[in-house]
């Protein structure tokens, strides 16, 4: 069951909450990445080449690090960017026991186009499923898929199967774009008094996001190389559907493994190009 999707849709009560909410968040993320502190962007023209201007019917599949609780809806919060735009604006993956403890922080995370994810629930877990559905409409949508907090400065860690998943059970191969930032971690802290987060946003702190280039995949070509680089590897059946795409579950295991590597790889070169470039300016 999807939790209160209804509030999730573009024309629950004509569309008008999802509108005030994304006018009042993207509001409070301007001044936070503006006002508050300094933010310096690398490559923002492709992002919003991508939101903007890409084909019809292609989705958009942005991936990050996860430095804090406040990554977004803040890093979108950037100078000439759309971020009041409820008609344009992302789709996000968010966790469950943290957005959706109850039902009125449902409700408002779900006009804000938040998706529940439970932790340890499964990449196919029903609202891995409505991520899928955006998608298939063609929509932005965009994960952390080291799938929890990192504050620590430190290579980008292992990722989740969830966004491999999606790209290659998408109809059309989404356009992936990755985003690697740091400074968010010093905004809202962890362990910032008696091991908790401070109340609100820190101020006076640097925030420097580099945005890179999509990452092409040949969905069809990396399929027939998962079959035969699996074909006599024995899997658990531990409650994967038999077959995703024509896959079974080795080769679904051996797909996601060789997607999420790549995309780790991309990731933790553009943490070494942001390290060089911000300290040269």
């Amino acid at each position: 069951m999807r939790t209160m999707e209804w509030a999730a849709r573009g024309d629950h009560l004509g569309g008008i909450p999802r509108k005030m909410m994304f006018m009042s968040v993207g509001a409070f993320a301007k001044a936070v990445a503006n006002l508050l502190n300094t933010t310096t962007v690398y490559n923002l023209e492709t992002l919003l080449r991508l939101v903007r201007h890409r084909p019809p019917g292609v989705p958009l599949l942005t991936v990050s690090n996860h430095m804090s609780t406040l990554d977004d809806p803040v890093m979108w919060g950037l100078k000439d960017f759309p971020v009041t735009d409820a008609e344009s604006g992302r789709w996000v993956l968010a966790a469950e026991d943290i957005c959706f403890k109850n039902p009125v922080l449902s409700y408002l995370f779900r006009l804000g186009k938040c998706i529940p994810i439970t932790r340890g629930g499964g990449i196919y877990q029903e609202h891995m499923n409505e991520a899928l559905d955006r998608l298939i409409d063609g929509a932005w949508l965009h994960t952390f898929p080291e799938g929890k907090v990192c504050q620590e400065d430190a290579p980008i860690r292992r990722l989740k199967w969830g966004t491999a998943s999606l790209i290659v059970r998408a109809p059309v191969t989404p356009i992936v774009l990755p985003i690697v930032h740091h400074g968010f971690e010093k905004v809202m802290p962890e362990n910032y008094m008696f091991g908790r987060r401070p109340p609100i946003p820190l101020c006076n702190k640097d925030i420097n996001i580099v945005i890179g280039e999509p990452i092409i995949f040949d969905v069809p070509k990396l399929k027939h190389k998962a079959l035969e680089m699996s074909r006599d590897v024995p899997f658990s059946h531990a409650g994967w559907p038999k077959t995703i795409c024509g896959l079974d579950e080795a080769a679904q295991r051996s797909l996601y493994t060789t997607i999420s590597e790549q995309i780790r790889g991309v990731m933790e070169r553009l943490r070494g190009v942001s390290k060089s470039f911000f300290k040269t300016n």
